[in-house]
């Protein structure tokens, strides 16, 4: 899918509409593997705070792994599953050797009648296997993609995480950002302001959100599409393309227990 290059980047930002922003979740069940081996991954389309409703989500047009300077397709490692009655995904992958994982996917376009758009988010996680700190901010190359400035893996929970907005490689001025926490129903916010934050990149690109909570967090860049699809009444209709990554922080132990 292709999206407008440096040039057209201000107009690319779409506002949030509401406090229920959509989020392509990628989870694994590590973010490092201190001794390698296996990691699984979790893969369904839905609102992590609200903790649903889940949206159908067809089979991924790509789904794979960068490591080392190469990609893997792990398409056909796929296996579905069900949540709240809606098609889900998952998968498992092993990895022996020490260095980061950056795992990616690409999901089949949503038709989210409701704003009248497709949606296609672009996400992508980090996982470090032997707790090596080496290879965590390659790219992927995706349309639009999230470039850590911050190694997304071992944060303590009030870490700060940054990252750059990128569109067919270039930055995107003054992008606009949502932030959502993967929430398990122990949070509930004062009131809907609170369950997407919204943070602004500046003209170079770059954000910054400090995370308050241990958990997942996701950062979602809303971007449109240069190329519209038909939409199921044959118009045409725009294409949300976001570009994601999950992060995670952790709580710091205290020594003394």
């Amino acid at each position: 899918m292709r999206v407008f290059g440096l040039g057209l980047a201000a107009a690319l930002v779409l506002p949030a509409l509401y406090a229920e922003a959509h989020f392509q979740e990628l989870i694994p069940s590590q973010d490092v593997l201190p001794d390698g081996g296996e990691v699984t991954l979790d893969l369904l389309f839905s609102h992590p705070f609200d903790g649903g409703p889940v949206m159908e989500m067809a089979r991924p047009a790509r789904f794979g792994v960068l490591r080392a300077g190469a990609v893997t397709d792990l398409l056909d490692t796929l296996q579905g599953r069900t949540v709240d009655g809606r098609q889900a995904w998952s998968a498992a992958y092993t990895l022996p050797e020490p260095g980061a994982a950056v795992f990616f996917v690409e999901p089949a376009p949503y038709w989210e009648p409701a704003e009248g758009k497709f949606i296609v988010h672009y996400t992508k996680v980090v996982v470090d296997a032997y707790a090596s700190g080496e290879g965590w901010d390659a790219m992927v190359g995706l349309p639009v993609e999230i470039e850590p400035l911050t190694r997304p893996t071992g944060l303590w929970t009030g870490n700060q995480f940054r990252g750059v907005v990128r569109a067919g490689g270039e930055p995107v001025p003054f992008a606009e950002i949502e932030v959502e926490f993967l929430n398990d129903g122990s949070v509930v916010p004062p009131n809907e302001a609170f369950i997407t934050q919204v943070i602004k990149a500046d003209g170079n690109g770059v954000f910054a959100y400090t995370m308050p909570r241990a958990g997942w967090w996701a950062f979602a860049a809303l971007t449109e599409a240069a190329e519209p699809m038909q939409a199921p009444d044959g118009t045409l209709a725009p294409v949300e393309a976001g570009a994601l990554i999950w992060v995670r922080a952790t709580d710091m132990p205290d020594g003394r227990n």
